[in-house]
């Protein structure tokens, strides 16, 4: 996608227009063809800085020019591609089964040039009956391929919990390479009840890094507490 189709984009999102785009190849997770709407324009200086809600989800994930295209794709074109083989095969197994009929009402004429022929269509009458057997052989590994591509793309999903030392915590999901949750906010108590969920020493870590942020907001509030008893005295003296 070039820069000028960016633009193109930014200026519609600005509008109140999502401009509709299909994934392309390169796009991790998500098939071929298939639609999304841009919502957002992240950070340029990241790598996938689209914000693209793909049709019939409610996610909004994170994409790169490359994985996207404004080019709408032929609606045919995977139809076309799947119905091809099919008739390539068909096609082949007529060829195989003329040459046994042609030759078989040639011998009787011409002896001499259809001898070399007769015999190997003459010596094989159950290869068509033979044949049919073939499609279904071959069926069976296009369809442990296709499970073997469908498998292959399962994204990585990586879970990071972060934080500070006021006790504020935040959750980041990456699924593959797009990160789909950003900075998202949880509460002290949540991240203490999955830490005892998830391993004793997780939670052991954790009920640590708590105590250490209580420590700090209790040092705050009796410093507010100090400062407020000084403001009292302070305002009680000019009352006077």
């Amino acid at each position: 996608m070039s820069d000028t189709e960016i633009q193109q984009i930014a200026t519609d999102i600005a509008g109140g227009r999502p401009p509709m785009v299909w994934f392309t190849a390169a796009a991790v997770g998500v098939p071929e063809g298939r639609s999304g709407k841009v919502v957002e324009i992240g950070d340029r200086s990241e790598s996938d800085f689209l914000r693209v809600k793909p049709t019939g989800s409610k996610d909004v994930l994170s994409f790169s020019p490359t994985e996207v295209t404004l080019t709408k794709p032929p609606r045919d074109k995977a139809a076309t591609t799947s119905s091809a083989q099919p008739k390539s095969t068909t096609r082949k197994e007529s060829t195989v089964t003329q040459p046994s009929t042609l030759t078989s009402t040639a011998t009787p004429a011409p002896q001499p040039v259809p001898s070399p022929t007769p015999p190997a269509p003459a010596s094989k009458p159950g290869a068509p009956a033979a044949e049919p057997a073939k499609p279904a052989g071959t069926a069976k590994p296009a369809a442990k391929a296709t499970a073997a591509r469908s498998k292959a793309k399962a994204p990585e999903v990586t879970v990071t919990l972060t934080g500070t030392a006021d006790g504020e915590w935040s959750v980041d999901v990456v699924s593959g390479k797009k990160k789909s949750v950003r900075g998202l906010p949880v509460t002290s108590s949540a991240v203490a009840q999955a830490a005892k969920v998830l391993h004793p020493e997780v939670a052991e870590v954790v009920a640590g890094i708590l105590e250490a942020a209580r420590v700090v907001q209790e040092s705050k509030v009796q410093q507010l507490q100090a400062e407020l008893e000084e403001a009292r005295r302070l305002l009680e003296e000019l009352s006077d």
